[in-house]
Order: structure tokens, then C-alpha cells, then sequence
């Protein structure tokens, strides 16, 4: 898997991860979407963690800086 994430990019997803987790755990989203957004989270921290995006891939898109040599 070639890295397609930037820095930038992961930092707003742990932020995100960090805000659905408070979210569910302070009762203020139950249920099936509280589920999800906790699924969601963990989506987001494992795809920072590898910085890999794979619905990125089918796009062609990527937030990594590329070096000009």
C-alpha cells in the first residue's frame, strides 16, 4: 500500500475519532448511530495509523506532499 495520507489529513480524522468516541460515551449519541460512530472512529484512527485511505485509491486522490527531486 503506497502512504496517500497527509499529515493534515490524519491529524482532522484522530480529532474527529476523539469527538464521535466523547460523543457516544457522554450518552449524547445512542443506539444504532452511536454504533456507527464509534465503527466510524475506529475507521479513522486504523487509516491514520496506516496512513492509507482506501477509498482514496479508486479516486486517484492523495493529501501526502510529494517531494520534487
Amino acid at each position: 500500500m503506497k502512504k496517500n495520507m497527509g499529515s493534515t489529513d490524519k491529524i482532522i480524522r484522530f480529532i474527529l475519532a476523539a469527538i464521535f468516541v466523547a460523543l457516544y460515551f457522554t450518552g449524547t449519541v445512542v443506539g444504532t448511530w452511536g454504533v456507527v460512530l464509534l465503527v466510524l472512529a475506529g475507521v479513522f484512527v486504523l487509516t491514520s495509523l496506516i496512513s492509507f485511505c482506501p477509498l482514496y485509491a479508486p479516486f486517484g486522490l492523495s493529501t501526502c506532499k510529494t517531494s520534487v527531486e
